[in-house]
């Protein structure tokens, strides 16, 4: 509860958490296979001033002023979020602004262990996605929605090691991560991109699958194939023009300390499993039908390395089948025709959303 001794009435809380509330909703829908550590909201809240830092006729010394009188909006939003939703930054903008369709590009991190991967393989594939392409074959297509362009522009696409000053030669517990930017991105794309890459870094399919996937004329519609988990992917940030983020220092060192104490959770728990693996490395395994001689489970050829198997939904197949083998969801064209006579979009339709009515307060938030 925020007082009066705050500068805030009852009545506005409210009506500034609804409206926050709406829009962490409408982000929810966006991201739920998503964890974004830098996800961008905007809102439309009361100021101390008439002008806001930024504006013609706001000189340097009003910014600092205007910057230490001003609400303190992370302070009073975080108060009333839950602990894995905090708001980390606040900037002014135009009224007209939108914090959906001003974003320059947007990155996306999708991190893995090495496992038996060959990492090499993926980052040489991966390169193959930059440039503009119909991904229609590495989404899920949003007919319904009224999505129907699936041409996007790929600005930069690598796999490489999280920690790069760091060689580990073969580690199969080395964490890489997979960063794709780009100016705008399908439902699932990145899971989907993912996904074949995985099959490539494990050398079930080569490199080239990725140009056929793109070759819609020659393959307009999708096969079919599991996409990568979603707990992995982040969207990492999201990168607009002329935007000065402002900090509040208590609220940024509560956030800090916050983030290091999950830190600390789940590296612990991350290194006693790991552990554990050690510790199995030892034991001594029969080398066949006779349990006299045994050797190290370490020494086991080839060894195990199978991580990668808990970041691909379903149930790994027995006898794999080629990609381009497989059978085909069904094409855009049909698609198109199904949601048309069920009355869910019309011909011809826009190609994306309208926007929304645009508020003038952004923030930056982690989820």
């Amino acid at each position: 509860i925020i007082s009066e001794a705050n500068g805030f009435r009852e009545e506005y809380l409210k009506i500034m958490f609804n409206n926050l509330l709406s829009c962490l909703l409408v982000m929810h829908v966006t991201v739920f296979y998503v964890s974004p550590i830098l996800q961008v909201i905007s809102l439309d809240l009361r100021s101390n001033f008439s002008k806001t830092v930024g504006e013609p006729g706001v000189t340097a010394k009003d910014d600092a002023c205007n910057i230490s009188e001003e609400i303190r909006y992370t302070h009073i939003l975080n108060r009333v979020l839950p602990p894995d939703i905090r708001v980390l930054a606040w900037a002014p903008v135009d009224p007209n602004f939108s914090a959906r369709f001003n974003c320059l590009k947007r990155t996306y991190r999708y991190f893995f262990p090495r496992g038996d991967l060959d990492v090499t393989l993926m980052n040489t594939a991966a390169q193959r996605f930059m440039g503009t392409h119909d991904f229609r074959n590495l989404c899920k297509m949003d007919v319904a929605n009224g999505v129907i362009n699936f041409q996007r522009t790929i600005l930069n696409a690598e796999v490489q090691p999280v920690e790069r000053e760091i060689t580990k030669q073969q580690d199969p517990f080395q964490i890489y991560q997979f960063e794709v930017t780009g100016q705008a991105f399908l439902y699932h794309q990145v899971r989907c991109m993912m996904a074949i890459l995985f099959l490539i870094g494990q050398r079930m399919e080569k490199p080239e699958i990725i140009d056929e996937l793109l070759d819609i004329e020659n393959n307009p519609r999708k096969p079919q194939y599991s996409m990568a988990v979603e707990f992995p992917l982040v969207l990492y940030d999201c990168e607009f023009e002329n935007i000065q983020w402002i900090y509040d220092h208590e609220v940024q060192e509560f956030n800090i300390i916050h983030l290091q104490q999950l830190w600390a959770n789940h590296a612990v728990k991350s290194h006693m499993l790991h552990s554990m693996l050690q510790g199995l490395d030892s034991a001594e395994i029969p080398t066949g039908l006779s349990s006299d001689t045994t050797i190290p489970w370490k020494e086991i050829k080839p060894p195990v390395h199978n991580q990668i198997s808990a970041l691909i939904e379903g149930v790994k197949a027995r006898n794999y089948k080629p990609l381009m083998d497989r059978p085909k969801c069904e094409g855009l064209e049909s698609r198109i025709c199904h949601f048309v006579r069920r009355g869910r979009i019309e011909l011809p339709h826009p190609l994306f959303y309208a926007p929304a009515p645009q508020p003038s307060f952004l923030f930056s938030t982690a989820v």
